[in-house]
C-alpha cells in the first residue's frame, strides 16, 4: 500500500508519504507544511515538530497504523545546538505514552530554508 499526501514534492521527486509492506509502515521525511505546501510555524522548531508529527499520524492512519505503533523516528534538525531542546520536548509530548527509539542529527539544510526539522518514522503493526 502506497499513500501520497499531496505534498508538492511527492510526484516530481518520485516518492510516497507512506508505504506499508505487511506489518511494516515507513513514513518519508515529513516537514511542517499546510495543505497548500506553505511552511507552518516559521522560526518555531517545537511547533514545526508537532505539525510534522501530526502529518505523520495522518499518514500512519491511512496505512492502518497509529503513533503508538511507531518503533523508530529520525529527526533531522538544521541547528541542533539551538533547537534540540524544543524539537526533543515536542517529540516527547507526542510520544509520551509509547516512546520509540529515535535519532536526532544535524543537517546542513532542508529543502526550504524555513524548515527547521524533518522527521521520518517507522511503525510495526501487529494484529
Amino acid at each position: 500500500m502506497r499513500h501520497r499526501s499531496g505534498s508538492p514534492w511527492e510526484v516530481p521527486y518520485g516518492y510516497c508519504r507512506a508505504v506499508r509492506c505487511g506489518d511494516l509502515v515507513e513514513v518519508a521525511g515529513t516537514v511542517a507544511v499546510d495543505a497548500d505546501g506553505a511552511v507552518v510555524a516559521p522560526g518555531d522548531p517545537g511547533e514545526q515538530t508537532r505539525v510534522a508529527l501530526a502529518r505523520i499520524a495522518t499518514a500512519l492512519q491511512t496505512a492502518g497504523a497509529r503513533l503508538d505503533q511507531v518503533v523508530r523516528t529520525r529527526l533531522y534538525v538544521v541547528d541542533i545546538a539551538a533547537h534540540a531542546d524544543a524539537v526533543g520536548r515536542a517529540h516527547g509530548e507526542v510520544f509520551a505514552e509509547a516512546p520509540p527509539v529515535t535519532t536526532m542529527v544535524q543537517v546542513a539544510a532542508l529543502i526550504d530554508p524555513a524548515f527547521l526539522v524533518e522527521i521520518e518514522a517507522s511503525a510495526y503493526v501487529t494484529g
